[in-house]
């Protein structure tokens, strides 16, 4: 059986709720492929990264709202975020630095590498080094 990840589109969805009937048969979609499987419906960090930000932009959420509401969507049972429980820990985070870097930096964490950059706040996470 094939595993399953989500695009930015299908998170959109869940996160808005808009266009009204698009949310309706996305959940109804994947509900019914989760009730035939055991395995999570993933959420690659971009596909996390770019939803956070087309929230932002397109539908005025703010940066909080955004988090609260990625977080509420993947615990929902319906979808995971495929880097695990490092990911709602970023969503957690309210400091710098930002969500999208802490989501750099948890991949780069799974490659096993070290995050190489610029960003002061960045370089003292754990698994960053400052160039």
């Amino acid at each position: 059986m094939p595993s399953y990840g989500i695009d930015t589109s299908v998170l959109v969805r869940l996160l808005t709720g808009e266009p009204a009937a698009d949310f309706e048969a996305t959940v109804s979609k994947l509900t019914a492929l989760r009730a035939t499987r055991t395995e999570p419906i993933l959420a690659a960090n971009i596909v996390i990264a770019e939803a956070y930000a087309v929230v932002q932009h397109h539908y005025g959420v703010s940066k909080a709202e955004a988090r609260r509401a990625l977080r509420s969507v993947l615990t929902s049972g319906l979808i995971e975020p495929a880097a695990g429980a490092a990911v709602l820990e970023a969503l957690d985070a309210a400091k710098e630095p930002g969500l999208t870097d802490r989501l750099i930096l948890i991949d780069h964490a799974h490659l096993g590498a070290v995050l190489l950059t610029h960003d002061r706040k960045l370089a003292g996470q754990p698994g960053a080094q400052r160039l």
